[in-house]
């Protein structure tokens, strides 16, 4: 019940964030919902026994969602995180504590970089790549419980298997196709099937990174702060993955 009741006030939310609302306000979003996931991704690291990026990690993220050119940024970042990483006491430990940092920035501040890149082509899009992963979930949640007889990665997620797999991306190209076809008509189906496959699959991988961290780490959750779904980088793993490859697929072809 808390999961349904925080998706019914989160998604109505993230909609009017995403299609309607001023640029000022989108971007202070994506700001408030990078900097919480990135927290928790660092408090991973730390139960990883690797040195926290912290304050230093969190503006770096800030300044890569802001800049007008983000690949000089992005070798700017990754020159502060190995400066940064010459501060721990044991130097074996430097190379994880420069490459947690790097990742992590990249990993939540990159995508949501994509995110309002991808807003400025068609608002639409963005929702689009977003909801893949919450009609996919759908989809696999009443395929996977009755069918699911072949797990996927038991090591990481016991739960997930294949057949509710493939039903998540049945359900995201079929949410996909019909979204499309109403908001973004100008798209050929096939093309928009393909983008929605494709999407789904990468918020499924995305997911299971995620997974594998927290696993690695010995944590359930990233966090606590969003009652049925834990923390801010548990409800967005699937859309870091998802939001940059329908950018970059779009940009591509």
């Amino acid at each position: 019940m808390k999961r349904l009741v925080t998706a019914a006030l989160l998604i109505p939310f993230i909609a009017w964030v995403t299609l309607v609302s001023p640029q000022w306000v989108f971007l202070l979003v994506l700001a408030a919902t990078g900097l919480l996931a990135y927290h928790e991704f660092d408090q991973i690291a730390a139960a990883n026994g690797i040195a926290r990026a912290g304050l230093p990690g969190m503006l770096s993220g800030l300044v890569l969602l802001m800049a007008p050119q983000p690949v000089v940024v992005l070798v700017l970042i990754a020159m502060l995180g190995m400066a940064l990483a010459m501060r721990v006491n044991n130097f074996s430990a430097a190379m994880p504590a420069a490459g947690v940092f790097i990742l992590g920035v990249i990993y939540v501040f990159g995508a949501w970089r994509c995110a309002a890149d991808l807003r400025a082509l068609n608002p639409h899009w963005l929702l689009f790549a977003m909801a893949l992963s919450w009609a996919g979930d759908t989809a696999a949640l009443y395929i996977g419980r009755p069918f699911g007889k072949h797990k996927m990665a038991p090591r990481m997620s016991p739960a997930k298997s294949w057949e509710g797999a493939a039903g998540s991306v049945a359900g995201a190209m079929l949410f996909g196709g019909i979204y499309a076809h109403y908001l973004i008509p100008e798209v050929p189906l096939a093309a928009a099937l393909a983008l929605a496959g494709a999407g789904n699959i990468a918020g499924q991988v995305g997911d299971l990174c995620e997974s594998a961290l927290k696993r690695g780490a010995g944590v359930k959750d990233s966090g606590t702060l969003l009652p049925g779904h834990g923390g801010w980088l548990d409800r967005l793993d699937s859309s870091l993955f998802s939001v940059p490859v329908v950018y970059a697929l779009l940009r591509i072809f």
